[in-house]
């Protein structure tokens, strides 16, 4: 019942992300349409706008002249922000600045242009100059003083630079309500953030309490059981058998000791309460000594450990008894993940560093589990299946001593195959 009801919570969570999600990617996808519609709806007003100011500068100009003829349509846009205006006559630049300026200043054009005069014959520039709508006036070509007008045909073309710009620092009520849509988006997708990781700091409470309980309810039941058994029966004629039960009860209690002292350990460690011996130390002497121990263990479960001493420089500084546990737990837990395990530990140097590395012929990791495997309490799912003991704590303690160390540690695995945990450690000098 209770896996049917954490199996039926997460699937809830699951479709409230993805129902939240869709709704965060609808909203914006709507503001996003909405800004680029107002955006193009106010590029085609001023558009208009300008039509209508070159149209009516063209009108003055023209009238000016008693015998012009009239231009149908003398407005054309060449680009975003480019408009030509045809006049079949000749142009006074100062007159033309003059009438422009005043046509976009009472069409509520406000936005800085640059203008030039052109020759119909050869399309060159004959006077150019930039307009700021606060009247300050900067010529880009050349001084009217010199220019021949002796022929009738010319043109003009207005450049606004800075338009898109100006458009949009005039949509300033839709920047506004798009800042406040990023900042509840946002919110929002902080909120979903932190229940995923309380959902799943609360599935890794629960599974480090399952295996708590699992670890300590083997050794006490045991304990429990070989006292009753010295309790009930007379064992004066029977020292062996005696001596066989107080082994026991001795065996399971260094093993709860062992668990207790771990969690302690970690919880130590964690506060930062634990000063880190910096001494040299020859990683090749402990990794010897802890394979006297760890080879009866793989020999009991059917296996072996090979160790192949390449590393020239094996000498680092660092805590011996943290750097010893590494090592343990390296191995410990190769051998654990292995039915029959068939060990290889390899040390070599690179970089001025010292590496060790553990490789063993188990099942595997996925890439997710590569990635959490360092985690506080994290264990590869195994179901419901419970051959391997441990609280999860092992590679995330070794994690934080190498971090220590100012070392690191490294996976290299993949779902069905072996996996290689990688230790590197600064050489001494």
């Amino acid at each position: 019942m209770a896996k049917n009801s954490h199996s039926v919570n997460r699937n809830t969570i699951r479709l409230v992300m993805i129902l939240g999600w869709i709704s965060i990617i609808g909203i914006l996808a709507t503001q996003v349409i909405w800004v680029h519609k107002a955006f193009t709806n106010q590029d085609r007003e001023f558009n208009d706008r300008v039509h209508i100011s070159l149209t009516k500068v063209t009108e003055d100009i023209l009238a000016m002249k008693e015998d012009a003829a009239y231009i149908y349509n003398p407005v054309t846009q060449i680009s975003n922000n480019s408009f030509v205006v045809q006049m079949n006559d000749t142009l006074h630049p100062y007159l033309l600045e003059s009438l422009l300026a005043q046509e976009f200043g009472r069409n509520n054009l406000s936005t800085d242009f640059e203008y030039g005069i052109y020759d119909c014959f050869t399309d060159s520039i004959v006077y150019g100059g930039k307009v700021s709508m606060n009247n300050s006036v900067d010529t880009i070509s050349k001084d009217i003083t010199g220019i021949k007008w002796d022929r009738d045909g010319h043109y003009f073309g207005v450049y606004f630079p800075n338009k898109s710009s100006d458009i949009i620092s005039a949509m300033k009520q839709w920047i506004f309500t798009s800042i406040i849509l990023f900042f509840v988006v946002f919110f929002f997708a902080y909120s979903m953030f932190v229940i995923l990781r309380q959902r799943r700091l609360s599935e890794v409470k629960t599974d480090f309490i399952n295996n708590m309980t699992h670890e300590l309810k083997t050794p006490i039941s045991t304990i429990a059981l070989s006292s009753e058994v010295l309790l009930s029966e007379h064992f004066e004629k029977e020292p062996e058998r005696l001596k066989q039960y107080a082994e026991i009860i001795k065996n399971e209690n260094e093993r709860l000791r062992r668990q207790v002292d771990k969690v302690l350990q970690i919880a130590t460690l964690d506060k930062g309460e634990i000063e880190m011996k910096h001494e040299a130390l020859d990683m090749h002497e402990l990794l010897k000594r802890a394979l006297v121990t760890l080879q009866i263990l793989a020999q009991q479960k059917g296996g072996k450990l090979s160790a192949d001493y390449s590393a020239i420089n094996p000498i680092v500084r660092g805590d011996r008894v943290h750097l010893t546990n590494v090592i343990y737990n390296l191995i410990d837990n190769a051998i654990k993940y292995s039915s029959k395990p068939i060990i290889e530990l390899r040390t070599h140097n690179e970089d001025q560093l010292f590496y060790l590395s553990v490789k063993d012929n188990g099942k595997g990791l996925s890439k997710e589990d590569s990635v959490r495997i360092f985690e506080k309490f994290y264990r590869v799912p195994q179901g419901n299946i419970h051959d391997v003991k441990g609280f999860g704590l092992g590679l995330y303690y070794v994690k934080r001593i190498m971090e220590s160390h100012k070392g690191k540690i490294t996976v290299d695995s993949k779902l069905g195959e072996s996996s290689t945990f990688t230790i590197g450690l600064l050489n001494d000098r």
